[in-house]
This record gives C-alpha cells, sequence and structure tokens, in this order.
C-alpha cells in the first residue's frame, strides 16, 4: 500500500470509529448504516459531491457550508452531519469513500456480517445471488452481504472475494490460464 493511500485509511478509520461509538452508545446503528448507504449513493450519482470533497479549490469554509447543506437535504443523523462539518474545516473529505468502506466493515461485523464482492459476466438474478450468499455464508460461517458488479469481459462465471480471499471461476481467467500454459509448453 502506498503511503497517501495507507494515511487516508488511517484518518478515514478513526473518523469511521468515532462516528460508529457514538451511534453504538446511543444505540442507533440501523440509522448510522441508513446514512453511510445514502452517503454511499449520493456519492456515487453526484459529480459535483465528488468534485466538493476531492477539490482543493474550494475553501474550508465552502465546504462546510456546503456539506452542511448536503447533510441536511439527505437528513442525515446529528452525528453524521457533525463529523462532515469536522471533516470540512479540517481539510479532510477526501477521505469520506474510505470512512464509508471502514464503517460498512465495522457495520456488518457488529452484525455478524461479511461483505463479498461479486463481480459477474451477466447480472446475478435474485435466486441465483440467495444461493450464491447462502453457499458463501457456509464456507464464513457468518451471514454473507453481496455486492455486485457486472464486466463482460468475464465471458461467464463468477470472480467472488470474501475479505483476503478472491475464487476466480471466470471463462476470461481459465482461456488466460490456458494460454499462459501454451506458452511455456513452446
Amino acid at each position: 500500500m502506498s503511503e497517501p493511500a495507507s494515511i487516508s485509511t488511517g484518518i478515514a478509520s478513526r473518523y469511521a470509529s468515532a462516528v460508529f461509538d457514538i451511534a453504538q452508545e446511543g444505540k442507533k446503528l440501523p440509522a448510522l448504516e441508513k446514512d453511510v448507504d445514502a452517503l454511499e449513493a449520493a456519492l456515487a450519482e453526484s459529480e459535483d459531491l465528488q468534485a466538493l470533497i476531492a477539490s482543493p479549490i474550494y475553501t474550508r469554509d465552502e465546504q462546510a457550508a456546503a456539506i452542511a447543506a448536503v447533510a441536511k437535504k439527505m437528513k442525515l443523523q446529528t452525528t453524521m452531519a457533525n463529523v462532515l462539518g469536522l471533516m470540512a474545516t479540517k481539510r479532510r473529505l477526501f477521505v469520506v469513500p474510505q470512512m464509508i468502506q471502514a464503517l460498512r466493515a465495522r457495520i456488518a461485523d457488529e452484525k455478524g456480517e461479511v461483505a463479498a464482492e461479486v463481480t459477474s459476466a451477466k447480472a446475478l438474478t435474485k435466486t441465483q445471488a440467495d444461493k450464491l450468499a447462502k453457499t458463501l455464508a457456509k464456507q464464513v460461517g457468518k451471514d454473507v452481504k453481496l455486492t455486485q458488479t457486472v464486466d463482460e469481459s468475464l465471458i461467464g462465471g463468477l470472480v467472488v472475494k470474501v475479505g483476503s480471499k478472491m475464487i476466480d471461476t471466470s471463462i476470461a481467467s481459465k482461456l488466460k490460464a490456458l494460454q499462459n500454459s501454451m506458452k511455456e509448453a513452446r
């Protein structure tokens, strides 16, 4: 991991720990989870919000005012809104995506869940996703929450990441392995 990335992750995890601990003490973890979902969706959908948190051209006051307006419009809990405001005044909004990831991990751990990233050549049906989640749950011993993405370059099959483990059953990887073994045979 590069040094700037590890610094960003460290900053994000400290903010995430603070928000999580406050929500846990106030028995507001479900509300925190809704805030995290809403914030993640807003970041994915809004290029303006992405620019606000990443661009150094905005002053601290401009970022603080804008993030306060965003938090109010999104009806975020007071704790989340206050932390975002603090991050704006400290010029730390650029770590919001990493903070969201850290919060997701803490919430999942608290709920006894584990996150799994599934990439497939075409979108999985609900039945397929449920069956995959059940199979993975048996393997890891926890409930599994799937995050699905589609990558047509896989041709077929799946790439599943659970924690530090990755299972690649895609046709593209099998073709690549075959290609490598043919090169070695020469």
